[in-house]
């Protein structure tokens, strides 16, 4: 049979016997070890799956209900190296952390496991989920699987390779500006960065804390959706945590999407605009209302976005003085440390308010103008980022030219709305490329609606390398 790309193709596959959970997994395994050269993974936990799976194998043998409880029975996924794991080396893909092995597991791991997950490894990303590329690691690139010339985007990447490579089924990673939306973007897999305050930062190696978002990438946004409703809620830990099933917004048959006219004036790669008027047209055909609407601070998002975001980096980072754990500080690579010095001088006496305040305040009035906006729409579309997937090593000694690939992520972050990106169609080179969507303060339950509408009648989502 084909290899199973979603879960429910997975399940189907076990409820029919069509192999065991080690047998599932010895694809898996035989797989990475053949993609070794896409740098995927920093870790990979071979021995605690096999143990893991010969538990779930019993519960899938003994157990008529067992799918009902374990809604993720023998789901392989891979963690982005953010997330903290109980006994297995978690390193930020830094070298400070190279040998740090954590006493206790995240929030997002303890219920993706109690699910019935089986972790297959721990993936790359760039370090301290420092980049868009994947190229900071100071464990080596990932490349991008459609091309392995090309960057994957970050910083998320080996998480978004490992999924379109299919070494693994689901990927939680972190979204702090993009870096769930972008790699997922670049390689053509489907990637949800939720609203702030919707699944727990507990047990995560922070790194901005007013913007990082726990999210995921998978196949597809059915599979989004079940990851989503395993993962978020309150836990007792994370004090942001809203419980999302609160929520108010529904899912109407019809609706109307805005297009802020700011993200398309200019800068917009032909094949990225050719994505977002397919899109537009599907939208159209399907009764859907699209409009273009303003959100003039906008522009500001991502000059303010580096300025908060490098000030928030600089505290986060000063934990680690190498007493405690991990190695000294000369360790840090340079992006780590471009940032600290950056935060550290918007944070400092005499440029707190030209500087921070100032951009505290352009996010402000981000805020304002989303709700303001979403009084007469129900979601925003948008591109994902304004260029394609660019080569290895193409922008890596130019930090600005690198930072102006977040311009059109940096809104959803500032203001803590969730955006699903979905992917739509391919270049004429045959790389992925894709869209945005982006709702209201936890109106997941849209975003998924109309991604599910879209998967239905398109099939890029299960297009592999």
């Amino acid at each position: 049979m084909n290899t199973p790309l979603t879960v429910s193709e997975l399940h189907t596959a076990l409820k029919n016997k069509n192999y065991s959970l080690t047998g599932m997994l010895d694809g898996y395994f035989a797989r990475i070890n053949s993609n070794r050269d896409l740098n995927a993974f920093i870790t990979v936990t071979r021995d605690y799956a096999y143990k893991k799976a010969g538990a779930l194998q019993e519960v899938l043998t003994n157990n008529p209900n067992a799918f009902a409880e374990f809604p993720l029975l023998g789901v392989p996924i891979a963690m982005k190296d953010m997330y903290l794991t109980k006994g297995i080396r978690t390193t930020a893909a830094s070298r400070v952390l190279e040998s740090y092995v954590p006493a206790y597991s995240s929030t997002v791991f303890e219920r993706l496991e109690n699910a019935g997950a089986i972790l297959v490894g721990k993936t790359n990303c760039d370090a301290w989920a420092h980049g868009s590329s994947g190229e900071n690691s100071d464990f080596g690139s990932t490349k991008n699987p459609w091309n392995k010339e090309y960057v994957p985007g970050g910083s998320s990447s080996g998480s978004a390779v490992a999924v379109a490579a299919n070494l693994a089924l689901v990927s939680p990673g972190s979204d702090t500006c993009g870096s769930i939306r972008l790699p997922a973007n670049y390689c053509g897999v489907t990637g949800l960065k939720p609203t702030y305050g919707a699944v727990s930062r507990y047990g995560v190696v922070a790194m901005a804390s007013s913007l990082d978002t726990m999210g995921h990438i998978t196949r597809s946004v059915a599979d989004s959706e079940r990851i989503f409703m395993i993962t978020a809620g309150p836990d007792g830990k994370d004090s942001t945590l809203v419980d999302f099933r609160s929520g108010k917004h529904g899912v109407n048959k019809k609706l109307k999407v805005g297009i802020p006219k700011e993200f398309i004036e200019q800068g917009v790669d032909r094949e990225v605009r050719g994505a977002l008027e397919s899109f537009i047209k599907w939208l159209e055909n399907a009764g859907h209302k699209v409009s273009e609407v303003s959100l003039p601070s906008s522009k500001y998002a991502n000059s303010a976005y580096y300025i908060i975001q490098p000030a928030e980096v600089s505290s986060n980072l000063g934990r680690y003085d190498g007493v405690r754990y991990g190695l000294a500080r000369d360790a840090f690579g340079m992006e780590a440390k471009r940032r600290i010095m950056l935060g550290t001088f918007a944070l400092s006496s005499g440029y707190y308010d030209a500087y921070y305040d100032k951009a505290m305040k352009v996010r402000t009035l981000l805020i304002n103008e989303v709700e303001k906006v979403y009084e007469d729409a129900d979601l925003l579309l948008a591109p994902v980022a304004p260029t394609l997937p660019f080569k290895l090593v193409e922008k890596v000694t130019d930090p600005l030219k690198m930072y102006l690939t977040d311009i059109f992520a940096a809104t959803a972050n500032l203001t803590g709305i969730p955006s699903l990106a979905l992917p739509n169609g391919f270049t004429k080179d045959n790389l992925p490329v894709g869209i945005q969507l982006m709702g209201k303060k936890f109106g997941e339950k849209v975003l998924f609606s109309l991604g599910k509408q879209f998967q239905s009648q398109t099939d890029y989502h299960l297009k592999t390398p």
